[in-house]
């Protein structure tokens, strides 16, 4: 249990001190996408002025969406050399890395959850600008958990203890970057090639050859409720989780070096999965839908943190050379898309991302919860302002105008 929160509210005073309800144009469009990103990190600030409570917790807690959130302030510091944004993410770390560098907020080794790697990606720069051991130590600990993770007998990570001879797409963006980048940073070349492993390992197991995409879970033993029987997949395609894979695939390849053998291999991955989720974009909205493999089916819905994962993939994708300028394209229709559909502006001068998925997942005690039919997808909680949304726009808006700046 944290004992102290040490958190500056002063700081945060002067961070929340942003000009709310100014006069915009009647076409969303018209707006630089860092300005918008700007205004979401605004907005979300606001709303939560301590990231220890991000996503609706009650207590402090080392979670991977105020991981993500956090991870896409520290990107929009770097690029809008803002310090509030800094300060955000860096006070997120301050309060659950103690001074002896252990994680507190329910962290737990033992658990063996990739969920918990999730919040690590925040503390390389933290480390680097700061020089604290303690987040050396913080992110020595998440490389210990990786190295004793429980696997399937190929190596694929299980995406936790308590989930064993699973892997899920989810997971691949929890872990697979921390360990890329921990291998590039602190010379360990065999955390860049786990990483590798597991998207191949994923790709091979999850991929639907009707669609392109991927179910969202794999079991080997085919003992899970959800699992099919003769492939071990799960029933279909989640957006989310599809967005969760493509993410990783992209910030994998960030911390692969160049002349990595199976750097090319791994591109080629990317292209792949990428061009089904092209497909898979929605004509009429330009965003995408909560069950992939079946769009425009009653009952099913255009869905926003997926499509903010997807726009965020392509672009960066595309900025880094891996894809072509129709990635380019998908990613601004989607983005035009997300703002007609759904950012919304509120009485205080905030805005909102709404339509978000909740959450999702697959098995529990009760087959009927979490079975991974489309009934099941379909029917969890929606609401406005899910951190998985949050994070995903701010870095799509980013790299968005990233491209904009080449120009």
């Amino acid at each position: 249990m944290i004992q102290k929160i040490k958190y500056c509210f002063l700081t945060l005073l002067v961070c929340n001190s942003v000009s709310f309800g100014q006069s915009k144009p009647s076409d969303k469009t018209e707006t630089k996408p860092i300005e918008w990103a700007k205004k979401m990190a605004d907005s979300d600030q606001k709303r939560v002025p301590n990231p220890v409570y991000l996503d609706g917790v009650k207590f402090p807690k080392w979670n991977y969406t105020n991981g993500l959130v956090t991870l896409a302030f520290q990107q929009l510091s770097d690029y809008t050399k803002e310090q509030k944004y800094w300060d955000y993410g860096l006070s997120y770390a301050e309060q659950l890395i103690d001074k002896d560098g252990k994680i507190q907020g329910g962290y737990e080794l033992e658990k063996y959850s990739l969920d918990l790697i999730n919040s690590g990606k925040l503390l390389f720069d933290i480390y680097k600008k700061t020089g604290d051991e303690r987040y050396k130590k913080a992110m020595d600990t998440l490389h210990k958990q990786m190295e004793g993770h429980p696997r399937n007998s190929d190596g694929g990570y299980w995406h936790k203890k308590s989930y064993p001879w699973q892997m899920w797409l989810d997971g691949v963006y929890m872990a697979d970057p921390f360990s890329a980048q921990y291998g590039l940073v602190f010379n360990d070349p065999k955390s860049i090639d786990d990483a590798i492993l597991q998207a191949e390992l994923i790709q091979k197991h999850t991929f639907d050859s009707k669609t392109g995409l991927n179910f969202h879970g794999y079991d080997e033993k085919r003992a899970q409720f959800w699992a099919n029987k003769n492939t071990g997949t799960s029933a279909h395609v989640w957006g989310r989780a599809q967005g969760w894979y493509c993410m990783a695939l992209v910030d994998i390849l960030e911390f692969v070096p160049e002349n990595h053998p199976k750097r090319k291999d791994l591109i080629k991955i990317l292209q792949k999965v990428f061009e089904a989720v092209r497909k898979a974009q929605d004509a009429n909205s330009g965003v995408w839908w909560q069950v992939m493999d079946q769009p425009a089916r009653k009952g099913n819905y255009l869905e926003s943190t997926c499509s903010t994962m997807f726009v965020y993939s392509f672009i960066k994708a595309y900025n880094k050379g891996y894809v072509g300028e129709k990635y380019l394209k998908s990613a601004q229709t989607g983005f035009k898309g997300i703002l007609k559909q759904f950012i919304k502006d509120n009485p205080d001068g905030t805005i909102s991302i709404t339509k978000c998925c909740a959450v999702a997942g697959l098995g529990g005690k009760n087959p009927k919860d979490r079975d991974g039919s489309f009934e099941y997808y379909i029917s969890e909680p929606i609401r406005d302002d899910d951190a998985k949304a949050v994070g995903p726009f701010i870095m799509a808006g980013i790299e968005l105008q990233k491209h904009l700046d080449k120009k």
